[in-house]
């Protein structure tokens, strides 16, 4: 999931002499860090001395933002961290260099990553420099205080002892802490963490399409198509001249446009999407593949899965292709549930939110594991286990003609999907190639809906709705 950025992370470090190794300590442990997503907070323009402000600030960032949605559904999924980065003096830079602040008198602090407001021009840009070109020895700081102290980060915060109000995204996200810090803290973690684009009027080099900004304005193309008339959602121009005027966003009142409200629907499902492209929902499973000498019945398999909050996790397992259990952690099999030769037990996981809206939506996220029980007249002799994590992506629907499917697995599975009409009727075949778009012509089927499903190794793992125009 996340071990590639520990190379890199090193590299930096191993370039960066000046790097320490300081007080890490755990904030939020929803449990094992490899299995969780791990944001870390950095210290930035705290004294040693203020290092149980620090905590105090970061606990009151951690409390707000996991009272509020997504977060909050998926607290499970995450554990905060907090480095301790002493700086000589409190603060940030404030050099008066902003539009409108001329006469103002330089303030200038020592701090470990140069804390700046005044970034870009505009004075509530906090920053770790003034600009771009001012940033490269902060951020070379940054990755080496990150590789020496957390190098399996998934995101790192910086949080500045300031009562200025001030942020901005990043690769490095970074807030101020006084009236609203929360708030800002969170937002910027929607455009780092997330993907997501500022929903207000920016500067021009700011606008281009993501998940929630396009400049697609037909309802029924546009990206968010399955939220339109839900929850507020809509196409909303962002302005009324020039650039801005090109440019829609999905509501009038998200986090991403204003502090103090909640993500909007098309925020959230983008946000949900990316926690569970990062994070499996099954944390373990028993047994693993080993040889087995000594079995003995019933043979019992477990699921320990990150559950949400309230739970949305659903699994179906199956036993030779045949439905056995639904939404238990656990199943017993009996000598008499297994035939003579090789058997296959699968549990297939899946999230069920409504915060995705998966009839209309192009991707889904699908977790199995599979175990193949040898059994014979003397008994079981092998049980091996096989985890797969799926992506399953079909676009665009309704369609008129032209389909196409991606499927991104961790294994060489057989991949195949199966097309059939609202009464059972199946009308296409399609094997699948792993890592690659798939185009399907359908425009000789009548008009309708049909039901696709993807079998992963013959088994059912997911099913879409697709309908024909």
């Amino acid at each position: 999931m996340k071990y590639v950025l520990i190379l890199c992370a090193l590299l930096f470090s191993m370039n960066f002499t000046h790097a320490q190794v300081f007080s890490v300590e755990k904030i939020k442990n929803a449990g094992d860090n490899d299995k969780r997503l791990n944001l870390v907070i950095l210290s930035e323009g705290y004294q040693s001395t203020e290092f149980d402000k620090f905590k105090t600030d970061a606990e009151s960032l951690v409390s707000d933002m996991f009272t509020q949605s997504p977060f909050l559904e998926y607290a499970e999924y995450f554990n905060v961290h907090i480095i301790k980065v002493p700086s000589a003096q409190s603060g940030a830079d404030h050099p008066g260099t902003a539009i409108g602040e001329s006469g103002i008198t330089p303030v200038y602090k020592d701090t470990y990553f140069n804390a700046t407001f005044d970034a870009f021009g505009y004075h509530r840009f906090l920053y770790y420099g003034l600009d771009y070109d001012d940033d490269d020895e902060a951020e070379i700081k940054i990755h080496a205080v990150l590789a020496d102290n957390f190098p399996t980060y998934d995101q790192a915060l910086i949080l500045v002892n300031t009562d200025e109000y001030g942020g901005t995204g990043g690769e490095f996200p970074i807030s101020s802490t006084g009236v609203s810090g929360n708030q800002i803290a969170i937002h910027e973690l929607g455009h780092s963490l997330f993907d997501l684009k500022d929903e207000y009027i920016v500067p021009d080099v700011f606008y281009g399409e993501a998940i929630n900004m396009t400049q697609e304005n037909n309802t029924s193309l546009v990206k968010w198509k399955n939220w339109v008339d839900k929850n507020g959602i809509n196409v909303y121009v962002y302005g009324t001249s020039g650039v801005s005027a090109t440019w829609y966003r999905p509501h009038q009142a998200c986090k991403m446009r204003y502090l103090g409200y909640p993500f909007c629907s098309v925020c959230k499902e983008g946000m949900v999407e990316k926690i569970h492209s990062l994070i499996s929902p099954i944390e373990s499973y028993s047994p693993e593949s080993s040889n087995i000498s000594t079995p003995s019945f019933p043979l019992d398999f477990e699921l320990g899965l990150i559950k949400t909050i309230p739970n949305t996790i659903e699994s179906v397992w199956t036993l030779n292709h045949t439905n056995f259990a639904n939404n238990v952690d656990n199943v017993s099999l009996t000598e008499n549930d297994l035939n003579a030769g090789t058997n296959t037990l699968t549990t297939v996981v899946h999230d069920a939110t409504t915060l995705v809206n998966i009839d209309n939506h192009d991707s889904t996220h699908i977790y199995t594991i599979t175990w193949t029980i040898e059994n014979s007249s003397l008994g079981v002799n092998n049980i091996t286990s096989k985890e797969n994590n799926l992506s399953f992506t079909m676009f665009p629907t309704p369609s008129n003609g032209i389909i196409n499917f991606k499927i991104d697995s961790d294994n060489n599975s057989s991949l195949k999907i199966d097309i059939l009409t609202i009464d059972g009727k199946k009308v296409k075949t399609i094997l699948i190639y792993n890592h690659s778009t798939q185009q399907v012509d359908i425009s000789n089927l009548s008009n309708g809906l049909y039901i696709v499903n993807l079998y992963s190794d013959a088994i059912l793992v997911a099913n879409k709705k697709l309908i024909k125009r």
